[in-house]
């Protein structure tokens, strides 16, 4: 640090010749050998000729710089298959839920068919209701197909696992209907064979989706013994509630091997109670049939006489 009163020294010296100038003190002497000295940084200073011209700084030079274009490429290039494959999995999981929309409609449309059979009309109801199966199964299944061909099943599935269960409820109920029995899965996997290419592996139904479907019927079952009974038909009401309750007891044995699987506990409740309203029903009839089932629309010949007494008015 220079004094202050040597500054003002140098200020009143500045003008007179080098000879007649006094030495620099010793704070201000030539550096010794060995010893580092502080140089100022260049800067442009304003010359005569005009003002100086800033020299221009780049990053890096192209060799040096190339290495890492050439990854930031290859990064890029990566993020944008993700990017395009993420886009194409969301587009085909939207048209898979519109298509399992349609399904699901389409279904009940079958469902609420059959609900319409009676002893007089059972042949033609339950032929137009497997027409309008088999409609839902080329028009609307036939799209789901198509869109499953050759990729996950289980990673799209639950876009369009409520079409499949609604339409395994739909199959199985006119099953039923028709032949008293329980459509298979095999079965339907069969069905669905025709409406794939055979160079592609075809959409099947798991085993998952159909005991789903399976455990709605009992929901429908339950409807149609209540109407069976309405119109007079108890023995055809207490098979449909032998029916249920077997498919209960097999079901039940099966949830203890699932793997925590929350939607199928839930449907088992709403199954159980199913089965308790139809033994409910079937119980009532068979106690006290013949209070009301005269009163049903029924014929007047009564099959339960009144309290096992068949010459009560005698």
């Amino acid at each position: 640090m220079v004094p202050l009163r040597v500054c003002h020294r140098l200020v009143h010296l500045r003008g007179l010749p080098s000879s007649l100038r006094p030495p620099l003190p010793s704070t201000m002497a030539a550096p010794q050998p060995g010893c580092k000295t502080l140089r100022p940084t260049t800067t442009s200073s304003p010359s005569p000729a005009g003002p100086a011209t800033k020299r221009s700084r780049t990053m890096a030079t192209d060799a040096a710089a190339s290495p890492a274009s050439a990854g930031c490429s290859a990064m890029k290039a990566e993020f944008t298959g993700h990017a395009e494959y993420l886009n194409a999995l969301n587009d085909k999981r939207e048209r898979l839920v519109k298509a399992s929309r349609d399904v699901t409609m389409n279904s009940k449309k079958v469902i609420f068919q059959v609900h319409r059979i009676s002893k007089n009309n059972r042949e033609e109801v339950l032929s137009k209701a497997e027409n309008d199966l088999a409609a839902v199964v080329n028009q609307y299944i036939g799209k789901l197909v198509k869109e499953l061909q050759g990729t996950d099943f289980w990673k799209l599935r639950r876009a369009y696992t409520p079409g499949v269960q609604e339409y395994i409820e739909a199959a199985t109920f006119c099953r039923f209907c028709k032949t008293g029995t329980l459509l298979g899965l095999a079965e339907i996997n069969d069905s669905l064979l025709a409406l794939s290419d055979e160079s592609i592996e075809p959409l099947q139904i798991n085993v998952l989706d159909y005991l789903l479907g399976v455990a709605d019927l009992s929901g429908e079952l339950m409807r149609l013994a209540i109407g069976r009974i309405s119109d007079g038909e108890v023995e055809h009401a207490k098979n449909i509630c032998a029916f249920v309750r077997d498919i209960y007891r097999e079901l039940t044995l099966l949830v203890l091997l699932m793997d925590d699987n929350n939607e199928m506990k839930k449907k088992m409740e709403v199954m159980l109670q199913s089965v308790v309203k139809i033994e409910n029903a079937c119980f009532s009839v068979h106690v006290r049939g013949s209070e009301y089932i005269p009163m049903l629309g029924t014929s007047g010949e009564s099959d339960y006489p009144f309290f096992g007494a068949a010459d009560y008015d005698q």
